[in-house]
């Protein structure tokens, strides 16, 4: 069992817990995430390690309300406890080694996944931009956690809210424009915004990568529901990656099968919805 110690709600249908779980925040690097399975009738979700402390032996986890786990996750309070929980699973960040010149750019709940990059970036004496991206002001994530380590943060909002108006892609087609060479590029959020950074970057040669999330079961490349075509070759996002080349990921067909199962899911979340307005009496 893993205990539930802390948990804020960052936004109206975003959340931060912090759970006690030693063994994995000892190993945990940036880029790693863990599956969790909440109790014996639960599905296996991956959620990526925002931080870890290994020194009180807890992990910080960022998540969005949008299927049955998450609904029920949200439910969940300091002291409660997770059934089961996997990790670290899958490969670091390759980050660059010394000083170097990243830019991280991140989108809704990606931006949560960033922030671990960035925090090793600038503990190695990187310059670091951060770009942050929400629908609105009240959907920005993080700000005061970014400021700590990113060398300068932008943000930008779609409504104009707050900070600039408009995408990140925009934010980042500017600075390419204006002729900054960064060493590399690292995108995390929904996969159309990851899209368009990797075409705004290919046109300026930038070396781009970006972290997929695509439907997983077990973590260790033995089901295959999370593959994706990178380069021309099938690769299983839990071994492989969870990151790639941004040039050489096959957005479209990722964005496709990521809508294979829209309406299963649907129907799963409205089950547990109906289940726990009847005290649990609905049978699956």
């Amino acid at each position: 069992m893993f205990e539930i110690k802390k948990k804020d709600q960052l936004a109206p249908i975003i959340y931060q817990m912090e759970v006690y779980a030693p063994r994995v925040a000892k190993k945990a690097l940036p880029g790693q995430f863990i599956i969790v399975r909440i109790d014996e009738y639960g599905e296996r979700v991956p959620l990526t390690i925002k931080d870890s402390d290994p020194e009180n032996g807890t992990i910080s986890i960022v998540f969005q309300v949008a299927g049955k786990t998450t609904t029920q996750l949200s439910t969940m309070n300091e002291g409660d406890s997770i059934l089961d929980l996997v990790g670290p699973l899958g490969n670091p960040t390759e980050l660059p080694e010394g000083k170097s010149n990243v830019i991280c750019v991140g989108g809704g709940v990606g931006t949560a996944c960033m922030y671990p990059q960035i925090k090793e970036l600038a503990k190695r004496g990187s310059y670091v931009t951060a770009i942050i991206g929400a629908r609105t002001k009240e959907l920005v994530l993080l700000e005061d956690d970014f400021r700590k380590y990113a060398s300068r943060l932008i943000i930008c909002t779609d409504d104009g809210s707050y900070g600039e108006k408009g995408f990140v892609s925009d934010v980042l087609r500017r600075l390419l424009d204006a002729g900054e060479k960064p060493d590399l590029v690292i995108a995390i959020g929904p996969l159309m915004m990851m899209k368009v950074i990797s075409d705004v970057t290919r046109e300026y040669g930038t070396h781009t990568m970006v972290s997929l999330n695509p439907i997983m079961v077990d973590g260790t490349g033995m089901c295959g529901g999370c593959r994706v075509t990178v380069g021309g070759e099938v690769k299983f996002t839990c071994v492989d990656g969870p990151e790639f080349d941004a040039h050489k990921v096959d957005f479209n067909e990722l964005m496709m099968r990521q809508r294979y199962y829209l309406d299963e899911e649907k129907t799963s979340k409205e089950i547990h919805a109906c289940r726990l307005q009847s005290g649990g009496k609905i049978n699956a």
